[in-house]
This record gives structure tokens, sequence and C-alpha cells, in this order.
């Protein structure tokens, strides 16, 4: 990704001497994790209350919807295969008590949220994005071939938001086995047993990470190459091409370059951007298309993309 954020920060130049620009943003960054790493149990706590005053109405709702869409279809690919779920509710728990898929979820649930957005604030197509159009029309047989692909996987997933469900072919390979470990630890009888294995196995043999949205994006992203710099644009590339870019170019996890946009994490995505290699006014923009009232962190217009990218990775740990 072409450029800097700012020239190299004077730490840089003299290791030694502890920069106050770091530390300021490393402190940002430590606040906004202790949130992160808040949400899954608080998410847990309020599903299982229906208290939804600090995540909104909105949001729980669909995050409550699309866990027990989840548990639904592993009810019926069990029944398909001559089991049955004893305890519904225990199933649904079992999916809920998954840090990660409860995370993956939720992220979801927020990107949906930034679409809806830039279609109220942009006019922004939910589904077909500037960027995407160009894709499509690109003279290169596979990528338009891709990209129509995608087209139609952003279709669905803008309809399952809409009726608050997930597919299980749309889960990430790791997410969508710890589904299906939630649903044997729930079988106590043999011949449930029997079926679950079986069930899973009907399950594993139709499913195909690489045709899934997510999969998708990642492959149009990454068959960018230099120009993914394009995809870092909200306006023009659209939420989901915009995150799957964004998680590529700074090397974190799609859910957490997700998560980074929402209303706490201001700097962790401006650290992102950075660390993509967009220049101060770039990310500026980003910034005020996520909120009119947003500031840059101060200091970041002195930090390369390295050390964006260095502190980023040493959050959380």
């Amino acid at each position: 990704m072409g450029g800097y954020c700012g020239a190299m920060s004077d730490a840089s130049a003299n290791p030694g001497t502890p920069d106050p620009v770091e530390t300021r943003l490393r402190d940002a960054l430590a606040q906004g994790d202790a949130v992160l790493g808040s949400v899954a149990p608080v998410l847990r706590h309020l599903l299982a209350s229906d208290d939804s005053g600090l995540f909104g109405d909105a949001i729980l709702a669909r995050v409550r919807g699309m866990i027990a869409d989840i548990a639904r279809q592993l009810g019926e690919h069990l029944r398909a295969a001559g089991g049955e779920v004893a305890n519904p509710a225990a199933l649904t728990a079992a999916i809920t008590g998954n840090p990660a898929l409860l995370t993956h979820v939720h992220a979801l649930v927020l990107e949906w949220h930034l679409t809806e957005l830039l279609q109220a604030r942009l006019a922004l197509d939910p589904v077909l994005s500037p960027l995407l159009q160009a894709l499509i029309a690109s003279p290169d047989e596979t990528t338009a071939a891709h990209a129509m692909k995608f087209l139609a996987a952003q279709a669905r997933f803008g309809r399952a938001q809409r009726r608050m469900r997930l597919p299980l072919a749309e889960l990430p390979g790791d997410l969508l086995h710890a589904a299906l470990m939630a649903l044997h630890g729930v079988v106590h009888t043999q011949p449930d047993a029997t079926a679950c294995a079986a069930a899973e196995m009907a399950i594993r043999e139709a499913y195909d990470e690489g045709r899934s949205r997510l999969g998708l994006a990642a492959r149009l992203v990454t068959g960018m190459g230099g120009g993914a710099v394009a995809a870092l644009s909200l306006h023009h590339a659209g939420a989901a091409l915009f995150l799957s870019a964004l998680a590529t170019a700074s090397g974190q996890d799609r859910d957490l370059a997700a998560l980074a946009t929402s209303e706490t994490q201001r700097t962790r995505f401006a650290l992102a951007l950075c660390a993509a290699g967009l220049k101060p006014a770039a990310i500026e923009e980003q910034l005020l298309l996520l909120d009119p009232d947003a500031v840059p962190p101060e200091g970041l217009d002195r930090l390369a993309p390295e050390r964006a990218g260095a502190l980023l990775a040493m959050a959380g740990r």
C-alpha cells in the first residue's frame, strides 16, 4: 500500500528515548482493548437477561436472532440425520458461550450497521459499491467472475441481516467447527451421538469457505495487489470490501477490523489505516465518514506505517 502516514517518529531515530506520541497512542489502544475484552462477557449477560440498554435494542436483537438461527440450523441437520436436540436452550447457550463465535456475530452486525450508515449518509448502495462495479467490469475474466459471485453473496448477506439469519456455510472454518462442537456438547444419548456424527459429516461435505462471502471478499482484495489501496475508501469500496482490505493491509483479524469501526475504537481504526499506508488526510476522511465530529489521534501524522502496525501488534499483550 503506497505512502506513509507521516514522518518517522522520534523514537525510531532515538530508540532509547520514550516517544510521548507513541505512549499516548499505546495508552489509548489499551483503553480500547479493555472495552473489547468486555464485549463478549457483556453480550452474554445481556443476551441471557434481555437487558439491551448498553448495546442498543437493534444490535442485540440481531445478535440474538443470528445465534438462534445457527442453533436452528444445527438442530435441523441433526433431525435430518435421525437425532434430536433434547435441550435447544442448552445448544443456544453453548454457542453463545464461545467468545470467538459471539464476537464474529457481533462483528457482522456492526458491519451491517456501517453498511446502513453509509447508505443513509452517502446514498451508497449496500450491495453494489463503485469499486465492485469496476471489478465486475474488469477485463480479467477471473476477477469479473469472482466479483459477480461476491455481488450475489453480498445481496444474500443483506437479506440475511434483515431476517436476523446467519447460514452455517457463511461461517469461517474454525467457527463452523466451534458450532459443531457446541452441538456435540449437548447430545447425550448414543443414537443422537451417531446422528450428530452423520449431521456433522453432511455439513462439512457441503462446506466450502472459498465460496463464502468473506472468502470471496478476501480473494477479490488479494487479487487487486497494489491496487487494493482503492478498497481502503469506505465511500468507494463499501463496508464489506473495505473491512476485508483493512484487515489484510493492517495485519488484523477481520472481526477486529469491524469492531474498530465502533465509537470506542477510533484510535485502533486510525492506527489500522495508518498501518495500511494511508496518509493523514485520507485517514481523517475515513474517520469523518464514521463520525462527523471525529478527531484523529494526536501525533498520528508523525507515525510511519511500520510503527503503527507494531503498536497494533503489541496491543492486548
